[in-house]
């Protein structure tokens, strides 16, 4: 048996090395959004926007962080108290198997019970539809921001776009000046 003498000193612990973290996915991370549905602020007038989550599969949710999600043609309707997003293509999972999703199913909305009344109320007017303009992640959850949006016709798009034309002529025109 070995006698410790007190200059012998005990052997020090492992020290843990740091590595750096990997960079998160931006869209997983919630600084970028999974799709947005541009064509929303061209052919509608959007007023009140609301969050909403939505109820999807496994592969759906792999398949967004993918990117391969699309709310070109989608709306959303209220029937029997509750909320529906239709038309909302989400491509099927890269590494799915038999068990991955329909590309073009009816999804369900996440919403409580008041906030479908007041949804329900806007929609029942003349010309208002639920319209989603983007999906993203929050909190590692999927969400889908939905509008109320009334058509516009030719004559409205064309307005909106002289108006931005109009716009861009007077900032140009105010740089110019601070210029000279």
């Amino acid at each position: 048996m070995a006698r410790q003498t007190s200059h012998q000193v005990a052997p020090a612990a492992p020290q843990k090395v740091k590595t750096q973290a990997k960079p998160r996915d931006p869209v997983a991370a919630g600084s970028r959004d999974a799709a947005v549905n541009r064509a929303a602020g061209h052919n509608y007038f959007l007023s009140d926007k609301i969050e909403t989550g939505v109820a999807l599969r496994g592969t759906e949710v792999k398949s967004i962080r993918e990117g391969k999600a699309n709310l070109k043609d989608a709306y959303g309707i209220i029937k029997d108290g509750e909320a529906f997003l239709l038309n909302a293509h989400i491509g099927p999972y890269s590494h799915g198997n038999y068990t991955n999703h329909e590309s073009l199913r009816t999804r369900k909305l996440l919403l409580h019970q008041e906030e479908i009344r007041k949804l329900l109320i806007k929609t029942q007017q003349k010309g208002f539809t639920l319209i989603p303009t983007r999906l993203y992640f929050r909190n590692g959850r999927v969400k889908c921001e939905l509008a109320v949006a009334k058509g516009k016709q030719d004559w409205d798009k064309r307005e909106t776009e002289r108006r931005r034309e109009a716009d861009k002529e007077a900032k140009a025109a105010i740089v110019r000046s601070r210029r000279q």
